[in-house]
């Protein structure tokens, strides 16, 4: 049975908005969506950098004891870091309403971004970063202790993929515990390949809260020394369920 409900921060005229899936849990899912540099127009459930994400909450939702928490920012934009400011919102609340539960945070675009910066909050064990906008120089000492996946298409036209594989050779620095693909045919909106995008975050998101055993050849990339553990080829039909290789 799933149970879904909305939390939302009624404090303010504008406030985030945290749309959950599971019940019982022992661990979460807490996905973040993509958005604009700047841009203080309210962020909806309508928006498609918000629908993007659906897919893979509700692959995910059908895993006993998952809590798939699906947040909308307050914001479209970036701006002052308000989409970090609404994470850390929403892993205080998840924490206040259903204890210290593990989490993952899955972020695409402008919600990679965001869940790099709130890495550090105590609750997170990993980051699955998908496609995501990073800036030269961005910190990375708050992924010390975590697991980082970041995945990047090779059509790639709004986020960098050369400044997430730099940003993923200077997390290696402080954390053993990173790998990252390259999606070969896809852009920015993980269209083409949609099964591979939902197969990898499932995989790394089950993996990493011990749902089921890490998958092999994500465990390999993380194994490999720069460049290759950082450039693995997504090839066809990794993350499939029957997978355990």
């Amino acid at each position: 049975m799933i149970v879904a409900c909305e939390r939302s921060d009624m404090s303010s005229s504008v406030a985030p908005v945290l749309r959950e899936r599971g019940r019982r849990p022992t661990g979460v899912a807490l996905l973040l969506h993509g958005g604009r540099a700047r841009s203080h127009e309210p962020a909806t459930r309508a928006n498609l950098t918000y629908l993007r994400m659906v897919p893979f909450a509700r692959d995910l939702a059908g895993q006993p004891g998952l809590l798939v928490a699906q947040l909308s920012y307050r914001y479209r934009g970036w701006n002052d870091q308000d989409p970090v400011k609404d994470t850390r919102w929403a892993l205080d609340d998840l924490r206040r309403r259903h204890g210290e539960l593990p989490v993952v945070l899955v972020g695409h675009s402008m919600g990679g971004r965001a869940a790099l910066h709130a890495a550090d909050d105590r609750s997170v064990l990993g980051v699955c970063a998908l496609a995501p906008w990073t800036e030269p120089g961005e910190p990375v000492a708050q992924l010390a202790g975590k697991s980082l996946l970041i995945a990047h298409g090779d059509r790639e036209r709004w986020t960098d993929p050369r400044l997430s594989y730099d940003y993923a050779v200077r997390a290696k620095a402080v954390t053993d515990d990173v790998c990252r693909f390259e999606v070969h045919g896809d852009g920015h909106a993980m269209l083409r390949r949609a099964r591979e995008w939902t197969r990898l975050v499932r995989s790394f998101v089950l993996g990493r809260l011990d749902y089921e055993p890490m998958p092999g050849w994500i465990a390999n990339a993380v194994r490999e020394p720069s460049p290759r553990g950082l450039r693995v080829p997504l090839s066809p039909g990794r993350g499939r369920r029957m997978s355990r290789d």
